[in-house]
């Protein structure tokens, strides 16, 4: 399975009860038929995925999966705290028709989590997996870092076929790259570093900023596989405040928000996280409007 091109770790939608809004995920995934995305990311950290319970986060791979465009890969977030759980999630997944599963490290017992232990729990989920593991490194939300000897251990699986690097780090991609097989599919995790992990031969992404404003994400690939080099950089450095905005700044509710003003259904965040304040929604729409997102 090749993974190229843009995945979009897609926004859950809530009522304003906080109860999941189908219909509105539904929407979402259609209005992304008009971009050429490679697929969608479900149940990502962006999906807030960590409040769903397991009937809500299955309702939402069935959705995605029956109404994914066609030839778009549904990549499900499927990692749970222990080896059990994410091999009973990732197994409901691919019953369901996903394509992939994306796995976060886990982390509550950091202090436990040795490489002996992480690469344990990866293989026995890949040898119980039908559909091909990915490996999710974000250090952001885990505080564990994956050493480039542990990511070695690991892509020896073959089952195990790439990760996902929301580290932000160019110095560390490449020291992923000096340990794995050109066929290990290593993908940007967010847009800050897109334009540079290109340079560097990385073929995907799946990065925030795709929720609101995927058009501009994926024209950075297609003007650099163009070799219209100029052009992409100069896409890539108008987006970069966005990125930084919808993602550092703001969080999920700077970044529904964004994707409200662009067109999708978002709905409200769900507790323990805050709507954003008055203030902080004109300055999103005045960052989307200087990135051209918005007339």
């Amino acid at each position: 399975m090749e993974l190229t091109g843009i995945f979009p770790p897609m926004i859950t939608p809530f009522r304003a009860d906080e109860t999941l809004d189908t219909e509105a995920h539904i929407y979402n995934v259609q209005q992304w038929y008009k971009v050429q995305l490679g697929g969608y990311v479900v149940l990502g950290s962006n999906s807030e995925a960590v409040f769903l319970n397991e009937s809500e986060k299955l309702q939402l791979v069935e959705l995605t999966v029956a109404h994914a465009a066609p030839g778009r890969k549904v990549i499900v977030g499927s990692g749970m705290e222990s080896t059990r759980e994410s091999i009973h999630l990732t197994r409901a997944a691919a019953a369901l028709g996903a394509h992939a599963a994306l796995v976060i490290t886990p982390h509550y017992y950091g202090s436990s989590m040795s490489p002996l232990a992480l690469v344990q729990h990866y293989y026995r989920l890949a040898d119980a997996s039908s559909i091909p593991i990915l490996i999710y490194h974000v250090a952001k939300f885990t505080h564990l870092q994956l050493t480039p000897s542990t990511v070695e251990q690991l892509a020896r699986h073959p089952n195990i076929i790439g990760m996902k690097d929301s580290s932000g780090s160019i110095p560390q991609l490449i020291q992923y790259q000096q340990v794995v097989e050109k066929d290990f599919q290593l993908l940007a995790g967010t847009a800050s570093v897109w334009y540079p992990a290109l340079c560097l031969g990385v073929k995907g992404a799946v990065m925030a900023l795709a929720n609101c404003a995927p058009d501009p994400c994926v024209q950075v690939q297609q003007a650099f596989l163009q070799g219209e080099l100029q052009q992409a950089e100069d896409c890539y450095r108008q987006l970069f405040p966005l990125n930084q905005a919808v993602t550092a700044t703001y969080g999920i509710a700077g970044l529904k928000y964004a994707c409200e003003l662009c067109g999708y259904r978002a709905g409200r965040v769900r507790s323990p996280l805050l709507p954003l304040r008055e203030e902080d929604k004109k300055q999103i729409e005045h960052i989307l409007k200087t990135a051209a997102v918005l007339p």
